[in-house]
């Protein structure tokens, strides 16, 4: 199946096709529920997928490996990675040993990926390194932008549009948003155990929430009316960055959009369980089940085999 991918993306050179098959190993082992929709996607769209899955991990490694004491550490570390990156992408340096940029960065030259986006997304994770909460909502969407619009964005060339990418990287971007807003919901509880809020303080304080109020629905494992009317809120907010973000699957490449279709449908579910659970989400994690996953997972399938064939049929 490697071999497969690797050979209907045109990739040659035993060191390029290892460093590939390093990153979809990566993401079938930490990004379980990513690989398997990637496994809707044609067979050549997916390594580069792959690459960017690896080394979005990569940075994540860095943030989650060491203890909060050791910031400095980190820190340290994520601009070496963004060095290392940047001498790479240039050319004054060369990513032997190193599997993950050697992917990444084919990727980049291949699909012509701006390089200031893996700059954006860098500068978002040493964000995570300081920076514990959002006083509104522009501060949060400054950090959005590189943790997870920027990501829509890589995937834009590799997926292909109908129309100009332009007039496609709005759509693109919300849906990375719209994802990480699902994500700041459902998290809410965990984050909190980090030190973290992702919701903006300003728009919480409109219903009386603040920090301290959210903590205590941590310590207790149950919503305070008040915080209760806030997630109402937020939840009304990420439906509105959904309905930004589907007009773009259709200037999808045909063959992409089961794939992008699917993500967005089960992502947005988890909005609906949330909503389910009466927004009390702490001690609580909002999931789809397995049974409707398949469902989704199968109608792509279906979708992904009639958009390739129709291809092929050409």
């Amino acid at each position: 199946m490697i071999k497969d991918e690797l050979d209907a993306a045109g990739l040659e050179g035993t060191d390029l096709r290892a460093a590939y098959a390093h990153c979809r190993a990566v993401n079938a082992r930490d990004g379980k529920t990513f690989f398997l929709a990637t496994r809707l996607l044609a067979p050549q769209q997916r390594p580069a997928v792959h690459a960017l899955y690896g080394f979005a991990r990569y940075a994540d490694d860095i943030l989650d490996s060491f203890d909060e004491r050791d910031s400095a550490l980190r820190a340290e570390q994520l601009q070496s990675l963004s060095d290392r990156l940047f001498g790479c992408l240039t050319g004054g340096v060369s990513p032997v040993g190193d599997p993950v940029l050697t992917a990444v960065v084919h990727t980049a030259h291949r699909y012509g990926i701006g390089w200031e986006l893996f700059d954006d997304f860098l500068a978002a994770m040493r964000m995570d390194l300081t920076v514990t909460g959002y006083p509104d909502r522009p501060a949060l969407e400054r950090y959005m932008h590189g943790s997870a619009e920027v990501i829509g964005l890589q995937m834009l060339p590799i997926l292909g549009t109908t129309v100009a990418r332009e007039e496609a990287e709005p759509h693109a971007a919300a849906l990375g948003k719209a994802f990480q807003l699902t994500n700041f919901l459902r998290d809410v509880d965990e984050d909190l155990a980090r030190g973290r809020v992702y919701l903006p303080a300003d728009e919480l304080a409109v219903h009386g929430v603040d920090r301290e109020l959210l903590l205590w629905c941590h310590r207790n494992g149950r919503s305070d009316p008040r915080v209760r009317r806030a997630l109402v809120d937020q939840h009304a907010q990420a439906r509105r960055v959904y309905r930004e973000a589907q007009p773009g699957i259709g200037m999808l490449a045909p063959i992409s959009r089961p794939c992008v279709q699917a993500a967005l449908t089960l992502y947005s579910e988890i909005l609906c369980r949330i909503e389910e659970l009466d927004f009390e989400i702490f001690g609580t994690r909002a999931s789809v089940g397995k049974p409707r996953r398949l469902v989704v997972a199968l109608r792509g399938l279906a979708g992904a085999w009639w958009a390739r064939s129709t291809v092929r049929r050409r």
